[in-house]
């Protein structure tokens, strides 16, 4: 075909982009130019991109063209990507006469310039200098191709360029308002082809270029991608990898990296970077053989939650069916009415504005099966009756990981919802309970300190265990109440790939440990609080967040047992974020603390601090009688910090260190030289007082 006839065709059918003043072709420096603002556009010319050749009334279109099946292996054995993948797709939906229901998107080729919107102009070249290629050279470089994943003949540069402006025009149609959904029936497939290279069956990315070209040339903006093609979309999420306007959710078979396209960028740490950090979302399973029960629980823990909060204008899926039953490569057991149920969880989001445009899928059979699913609820089907379906451990664990990585950057996500139940769950003891365990018994053997009881369901439960306290509280004139939380588990790990731990090369560490035993050298008395609450499943008739539990229980042991003892000093020692909960202490019972605390010890590291409250009189005690050490690289030493705002802090000490636990021991010395002064200040003071007593 001569080119610049084929050109100009395309020109017709894009006009609209062409003509606009800001749509000129991207810079050779940029890849990504950034999207303009939104320009209302010249009237189109009378052709529209979906064409009435049925019913004006049709709501869903269909892209498809059997000049596509022209790129085709001319290897004697063929080659898994095949014409017939969309040939019988096509036949399947016109024998159940689904293609009257819809309208006739007209296919085109994509344009330089809307590829440029995602690729460098060198791999635009690559492809182009196909189609002029000979016999020859086509069979000289296939040992190239076969490096990359990839075959061509002589029609693979116009079958690549009309799979790619097929999934344009066919997100265009449902962007423009001309239809709520499309199905674009289109080989070769893209999600592979990477902004700088073509690989693994992909040539152009046809989802990544379609969607950029929707940024630009309508009012939509926000754009979700789903991909659920058992391979890993690298060249999708590469090309939206640092762009928040694209969310991209990727389920794909992962087996550590060693799945093709392999390495760890679909592993479920890859989130983005820069501002796209957290609109990458990776669920990458262990192993294969994932059916309905794992793909629908990802879909109800990590996707729809992620995507219900993202709130696209538009959802795109990346329709690979090489996870179905059936499939050689995939070799995994999805069923179509899975495709179903999760194509019509999709269509609930963007007003309905949904986009299926074919990746992989390489069983014929099950291709087609599973495209007819898809298609029948785009035309408004319900998805059959599923069976009663549980999650595989494997995928369990692995939606629990994404949720725990992804709670970072989404509110909606809840990795606590996702955690595995497993079977042995009744005879399983947490770690972080047979180690506050551990230390209760270590308390009471080494030092006889005692079980404190707890008043109210609420803290009994939470906090049992966890408050000690030694045997003298009510005898001596000095008391230390000790708050913190849980201490550093360290665990070596046998396998970094697995996270098995080498438990004989593991232990626990308690910065406390120390402290307690100084406490006891110098006869003063120790009440000992862990503020990490054990979990709960119970339903109060009030709950209450982790925060209030631990300002309820360190105001209840103020109030029952330090008020009512009979030590005259008290000093009060935070450690890490036990700090936050002393501070709320000394707000809340500023009066009877000025009177009676003489030093206030806290260790934050790197935390962040706050002082007391604003009361005058409080910060002026606050200041006489603290000892703050901060690790020498906390943001409050920053050179913007005016004076003023460290002094409200109280008498802040810089450790050079940055770990708490060390710490707490390179403080320590200094520590005790603090408290010693204090504590006999107040028995001097004390001391006169009660002789001026004597002689009145």
């Amino acid at each position: 075909m001569d080119a610049s006839i084929d050109d100009q065709m395309d020109l017709d059918v894009a006009r609209p982009l062409l003509s606009r003043p800001d749509s000129a072709p991207p810079s050779e420096s940029t890849t990504h130019p950034p999207a303009p603002p939104y320009v209302e556009p010249t009237p189109p010319k009378p052709r529209a991109s979906s064409v009435p050749l049925h019913p004006s009334d049709a709501t869903v279109g269909f892209v498809y063209s059997a000049e596509m099946a022209t790129h085709f292996s001319l290897s004697p054995d063929g080659h898994p990507e095949a014409p017939d993948r969309i040939l019988r797709i096509w036949n399947a939906i016109v024998g159940k006469h689904y293609h009257s229901r819809a309208k006739s998107i007209p296919i085109r080729p994509v344009l330089k310039e809307e590829a440029l919107l995602v690729h460098s102009e060198d791999l635009w070249d690559k492809i182009e200098s196909i189609q002029h290629m000979s016999s020859q050279a086509i069979a000289d470089t296939e040992h190239y191709y076969e490096q990359l994943s990839l075959y061509i003949s002589k029609s693979t540069t116009r079958a690549a360029r009309l799979s790619c402006g097929g999934v344009i025009e066919a997100c265009l149609a449902v962007a423009r308002g001309e239809l709520k959904k499309t199905f674009a029936i289109v080989r070769p497939p893209g999600h592979h082809a990477e902004p700088e290279e073509h690989m693994g069956f992909c040539f152009f990315n046809n989802v990544a270029v379609a969607a950029r070209v929707v940024q630009q040339r309508t009012p939509i903006k926000k754009i979700l991608i789903l991909d659920w093609d058992v391979h890993h979309g690298n060249g999708t999420q590469r090309a939206f990898n640092d762009d928040p306007s694209v969310l991209y959710i990727s389920l794909h078979r992962y087996e550590r990296g060693e799945f093709y396209p392999c390495g760890p960028f679909g592993s479920l740490l890859s989130s983005g970077e820069g501002p796209g950090l957290g609109y990458s979302v990776n669920i990458p399973w262990p192993e294969k053989g994932m059916g309905d029960a794992d793909y629908i629980h990802a879909f109800q823990k990590i996707v729809m939650p992620i995507a219900m909060e993202f709130a696209p204008e538009l959802v795109i899926i990346s329709a690979g069916f090489d996870a179905a039953v059936g499939d050689d490569l995939g070799e995994c057991l999805v069923t179509p009415n899975g495709y179903a149920h999760m194509t019509y969880m999709l269509g609930g989001l963007a007003g309905g504005r949904l986009v299926v445009a074919l990746e992989g899928g390489y069983n014929l059979n099950s291709i087609t099966l599973s495209a007819l699913a898809v298609t029948e609820i785009i035309l408004g089907g319900a998805p059959g009756e599923m069976q009663s379906m549980v999650a595989s451990e494997a995928a369990a664990e692995t939606v629990w990981l994404v949720a725990r990585e992804q709670s970072k950057y989404w509110k909606s996500v809840s990795p606590k919802a996702c955690e595995p139940q497993e079977e042995a769950a009744a005879l399983t003891f947490s770690v972080p309970e047979i180690l506050k365990l551990h230390r209760q018994y270590y308390l009471y053997s080494k030092h006889d300190m005692m079980q404190v009881p707890l008043i109210g369901a609420e803290l009994e439960q939470r906090f049992s265990a966890q408050v000690m306290c030694t045997p003298d509280i009510f005898q001596r004139d000095t008391l230390v109440f000790l708050i913190h939380e849980f201490g550093n588990l360290r665990a070596e790990l046998a396998s970094s790939i697995n996270c098995d731990v080498q438990l004989e090369r593991s232990y626990l560490i308690d910065s406390s440990k120390e402290l307690i035993n100084w406490v006891k050298t110098e006869g003063y008395s120790l009440l000992d609080v862990n503020l990490f609450p054990k979990p709960s499943d119970e339903p109060y008739p009030r709950p209450k967040g982790i925060t209030e539990l631990r300002k309820d229980i360190v105001t209840y042991l103020w109030d029952n047992y330090v008020q009512l003892c009979s030590a005259t000093t008290i000093v009060l020692v935070g450690h890490g974020p036990g700090c936050q909960h002393l501070m709320d202490l000394i707000d809340l019972r500023a009066t009877s603390v000025m009177k009676s605390v003489k030093a206030v010890v806290q260790v934050v590291g790197q935390l962040q601090l706050r002082p007391p409250k604003n009361a005058f009189d409080l910060r002026e005690w606050y200041k006489d009688n603290s000892f703050v050490a901060l690790s020498s690289n906390h943001a409050l030493w920053s050179p913007d910090t005016r004076a003023k705002d460290l002094k409200k802090h109280g008498n802040l000490q810089k450790i050079d260190e940055e770990g708490s636990v060390k710490l707490i021991l390179k403080a320590f010395p200094a520590i005790k030289t603090f408290v010693k002064s204090q504590v006999s200040a107040a028995n001097l003071t004390r001391s006169a007082m009660s002789n001026m007593h004597i002689e009145d």
